[in-house]
């Protein structure tokens, strides 16, 4: 099945909120110049917004968030589902993400398709000795969420907390791990765009035109299972055909939601390490 087709934003500047501090204005000029990009004060954006001269901009706020913005909505970086999943995790809630890591609090968990993050903070959350490496492809969402994760301060301290372990790099997960050795991490978390999009999710909405949509092989998996120590975890939706491509026919999640989460372990006996 392909993945949907989704628009592609190529034309951006840099600016910031309006009536800016002196500090926004260079934190834009470094970002632009980082990104390859103009810097455009916000007075004069209207005006190229107006010629359709950029697809969308990136807006250095006054609270210190990095915000993405085009003509039909934004994203920025915010744990909400994590403090969501958290929660009913405290009430005696399943959450089948961390049931199937199998965490024991020291490990280093690679999360090669890292997104909005949080995952990770929710994962990070449950490693007190360990750290989450997260990979993105997309530099728009990288900049974003590793702007966020270095920069964002939560009332909950737990999230703080979880934030300090994790660290985020811009890189395309089959050229990242090709250069790993073997059991250099203890766990290789997946989570590829579904191929089925689930567009009441309002958190993953935002990024679609902006995200990495490649998908994994039995040769991505192979590579996976020689870096980890301990497993592989894979996330899929009940209605694609990922797992059926992977040969996984085990598997634990959701009927409510259709997100299934399948547990492959180093030592496993499986057709997949042939």
């Amino acid at each position: 099945m392909k993945m949907p087709q989704v628009q592609i934003f190529e034309r951006f500047v840099v600016t910031t909120s309006h009536k800016p501090r002196r500090k926004q204005i260079e934190i834009a000029k470094k970002l632009s110049k980082d990104l390859g990009v103009d810097y455009v004060p916000r007075r004069a954006l209207s005006e190229i917004m107006k010629k359709g001269e950029v697809d969308f901009y990136y807006v250095v706020e006054r609270d210190g968030r990095i915000v993405i913005r085009w003509k039909e909505g934004e994203f920025f970086f915010h744990p909400a589902t994590a403090k969501v999943r958290m929660r009913n995790l405290n009430a005696g809630g399943k959450d089948y993400l961390i049931e199937s890591l199998k965490l024991e609090g020291y490990e280093t968990v690679l999360d090669v398709t890292f997104g909005l993050g949080a995952e990770a903070i929710l994962i990070a959350h449950f490693l007190p000795k360990g750290k989450v490496i997260g990979l993105e492809k997309s530099i728009h969402v990288y900049r974003v969420v590793r702007w966020g994760i270095e920069n964002y301060v939560s009332k909950t301290d737990w999230i703080n907390d979880a934030l300090k372990r994790i660290t985020v790099i811009n890189a395309d997960f089959r050229e990242y791990i090709k250069d790993l050795k073997d059991d250099s991490v203890d766990v290789v978390y997946c989570d590829p765009m579904f191929e089925n999009p689930v567009y009441e999710s309002n958190s993953i909405n935002p990024i679609r035109p902006f995200a990495s949509y490649d998908t994994l092989d039995k040769d991505d998996l192979k590579e996976m299972l020689r870096v980890a120590k301990k497993r592989v975890v894979i996330k899929s939706h009940i209605k694609d055909t990922l797992f059926k491509k992977l040969g996984i026919e085990k598997f634990t999640g959701s009927k409510g939601s259709g997100v299934i989460y399948a547990t492959i372990e180093k030592l496993q006996p499986s057709c997949l390490c042939d």
